[in-house]
């Protein structure tokens, strides 16, 4: 009872919303370019393929339609991350992702990337424990909690955040695109 009190007033702290938000909008723009180009069906490096790692990446790009699934899912997960509305869908797509960022980068031997990937699984870890709330019917026998509590109900995206997100995924998509062209 005390951890449920302890997270409804953490979740009710504005600055920790807002914190939350703008962490959407960060791991959602990150993730543009590089999806973006992999839905081009261009290459996401040069190393060269005498490399381990150029080799790995040469090779999951001459895949094919799997190098534009990898962009398409990254680039749906920005987009729904971005919108604050469906955040949490994004935020499952991108753990995924994350989680398959990180184990390339631990056994490929990247240098140091590892850190950073380490961070973008436990921010996105922290995104989904933001909004365990809306998970945890996952896990109830019927899917179903009649009832919920008014206090447990928490504000997680607003019509302005909303517009935001899609106006910042749409120019981030657009200036990543005049690159390409």
């Amino acid at each position: 009872m005390k951890l449920n009190h302890t997270y409804t007033t953490i979740r009710k702290l504005k600055w920790l919303n807002v914190f939350v938000i703008l962490t959407r909008y960060l791991i959602g723009f990150a993730f543009i370019p590089s999806g973006l180009k992999k839905v081009l069906g261009q290459r996401f490096t040069s190393i060269s393929v005498d490399t381990q790692i150029g080799f790995f990446f040469e090779a999951l790009y001459r895949s094919g339609i799997y190098w534009n699934f990898l962009g398409w899912c990254q680039l749906i997960a920005a987009l729904l991350l971005m919108t604050q509305r469906f955040a949490t869908v994004g935020a499952l797509i991108f753990f995924g992702i994350a989680i398959n960022i990180w184990l390339i980068t631990i056994s490929m031997h990247f240098t140091g990337t590892w850190i950073i990937t380490s961070l973008l699984v436990l921010a996105t870890l922290l995104l989904l424990i933001w909004d365990l709330p809306k998970l945890m019917p996952l896990f109830y026998p019927d899917n179903y909690q009649a009832g919920k509590k008014p206090e447990e109900v928490f504000p997680t995206f607003n019509r302005l955040t909303m517009i935001i997100g899609l106006l910042l995924f749409v120019a981030s998509l657009a200036f990543s695109l005049s690159f390409h062209f």
